[in-house]
């Protein structure tokens, strides 16, 4: 495939960059804005996308979809998909490219039935402008019985790493990884939040400099970059609950830290109740 025609759903910040990184290399990727908001318009204007709104018009002659959303909508993305995808002459290769649990990704993959299908996880941020270099960017970890099909990717600016392993194995490396780098920004901000509520950052912050130098300067990192994502994480959050299992498997630390991310997502959109965003703020120093 010289040049592929990608449909990217949907142009968030790693979908936009994405898509730019496979525009950039030569593909033709197109999109739906459908409901988008004028900032999704935006993104996709700037990265050369094709936007098409009928979706049978999308999905025509194109090779792959990349479904990239926030993972509450995956499966929505997927039954929106899915007669438009068994109705196209020329069936492209579904990509579920979502931070959602294995059994999620399974139930996807089944109401697909006869599409082609892929499991991807995206470990990374989205591909820095200004390269092609497929290190500068995200890793998308692949697994199922077509997982090979996509490795022609990394042709187009992506790092592609294929798991030998079914439907599940790549989402659930994902959430794994996600539950201990996301999962401790919610460790870090809970406690930080309740040492400053009862007058002991100050306290905090000098000990952990003192001890955990590495920490603190995570911390000081992460937690910032998280207020505008808290409402990304919420769903992501909950599906980590279960891929861990039940409460003795530990599932329960991550359903509050869904919790707590959607209240401070509640409070990132209301600066007038943003308490335990103030606080964490006020704590954290910002590398550099």
């Amino acid at each position: 495939m010289e040049h592929p025609i990608i449909v990217v759903i949907a142009t968030g910040e790693m979908g936009a960059a994405v898509g730019g990184r496979l525009h950039e290399k030569g593909a033709e990727v197109r999109t739906s804005l459908r409901g988008r908001s004028s900032a999704s318009a935006a993104r996709a204007k700037k990265q050369g996308f094709t936007a098409i709104d009928d979706d049978d018009s999308l999905l025509r002659n194109a090779d792959y979809v990349l479904s990239i959303v926030p993972p509450g909508v995956a499966v929505e993305v997927a039954v929106r998909l899915r007669e438009p995808l068994r109705r196209a002459r020329s069936q492209p290769v579904f990509i579920e490219c979502n931070a959602i649990a294995p059994a999620t990704t399974r139930q996807i993959e089944a109401m697909l039935e006869s599409i082609s299908f892929i499991d991807a996880g995206i470990i990374g941020g989205p591909p820095r402008a200004g390269t092609q270099d497929p290190s500068l960017g995200p890793r998308f970890y692949v697994s199922g019985p077509q997982a090979r099909r996509v490795t022609r990717s990394a042709d187009f600016g992506l790092d592609i790493a294929v798991i030998d392993g079914p439907v599940g194995a790549a989402s659930g490396l994902k959430l794994a990884y996600a539950g201990l780098t996301k999962g401790f920004t919610a460790l870090a901000a809970a406690m930080v939040n309740a040492a400053a509520r009862d007058g002991l950052a100050d306290a905090l912050r000098v000990e952990l400099a003192r001890t955990q130098p590495e920490l603190l300067a995570r911390l000081d990192r992460f937690v910032p970059q998280m207020f505008p994502k808290a409402y990304r994480w919420v769903a992501e959050m909950e599906q980590i609950a279960e891929f861990v299992g039940g409460p003795a498997d530990g599932a329960t630390i991550y359903d509050g830290a869904a919790r707590l991310y959607e209240e401070l997502a509640a409070q990132f959109g209301d600066p007038a109740k943003a308490v335990g965003i103030g606080r964490l703020a006020s704590f954290c120093k910002r590398p550099g």
